[in-house]
């Protein structure tokens, strides 16, 4: 199905998913120092929500953290005192986005995506949304075990740079855009939503943007221009697992 929009014409059945599944085995990605996500069929008494154990149905309760165990998307209420959820923040959901690559660059015992690399990967290009690979881009993304490993994240002057860019959805394939161990600063957090006071919200926070976490793009897909579908659970929480979808402009 081809679909015009705004003059650039793409292909509704070519989507290109780059959420990481959620599943309940050790394959499962988990950052954030949790166990695994846990997917397991509800008991009661001698009755067991599984079909191949004889029931009806398959009845399911799945246990995991949005943040710790796979693509999520956030809203600002992850970092302030008071409630807001991704639901109520995230209320359209196509974007035009730019697909990027970097390869983050040392400082010190860390990684870092700096200001410039983003410039540069930009080029000036005017878009909603932009989605980062890290590079080396290795298959370990859809299974990788974050905690305690210090992985790559992005400068306080790179998180500005996309404020003062105009993007209003931030995606990456690290498990936080901020440094592991920071001390609850959440700096680059806060430099992307406008948050200068996580207690008593500046009048120009950015309730309508977010960031998305934990994606991962294959290395077949080029870098370039691309409509985003980006689809969440309606979660009255900080954050809901997500779905992000790229469509190729044709």
């Amino acid at each position: 199905m081809i679909a015009t929009i705004n003059n650039f014409q793409v292909d509704l059945s070519k989507p290109i998913d780059i959420s990481i599944p959620l599943t309940n085995t050790v394959e499962n990605p988990i950052a954030w120092y949790l166990g695994k996500p846990e997917i397991n069929p509800v008991v009661f008494g001698d009755w067991t929500g599984s079909v191949i154990k004889g029931a009806s149905t398959n009845f399911n309760t799945i246990q995991f953290n949005p943040h710790a165990h796979g693509t999520h998307t956030e809203c600002l209420g992850h970092i302030t005192r008071d409630f807001y959820s991704i639901n109520q923040s995230l209320k359209t959901f196509f974007f035009w986005a730019q697909l990027i690559s970097i390869q983050p660059e040392s400082l010190g015992d860390d990684w870092v995506i700096t200001s410039n690399q983003l410039q540069q990967a930009l080029e000036g290009k005017i878009t909603d949304a932009v989605v980062i690979r890290t590079l080396p881009n290795e298959n370990d993304k859809l299974s990788k075990k974050y905690s305690n490993t210090n992985p790559p994240y992005l400068s306080e002057e790179a998180a500005v740079f996309l404020r003062k860019s105009g993007i209003k959805h931030l995606l990456i394939d690290l498990p936080s855009v901020d440094k592991e161990h920071d001390k609850g600063k959440l700096i680059a957090h806060k430099a992307f939503w406008n948050v200068t006071d996580v207690n008593n919200l500046n009048s120009d926070a950015r309730f309508d943007c977010t960031i998305t976490e934990m994606i991962f793009v294959p290395n077949e897909i080029i870098d370039g221009h691309y409509l985003l579908n980006l689809q969440i659970v309606s979660f009255e929480n900080d954050a809901s697992p997500s779905k992000p979808i790229l469509y190729a402009i044709i």
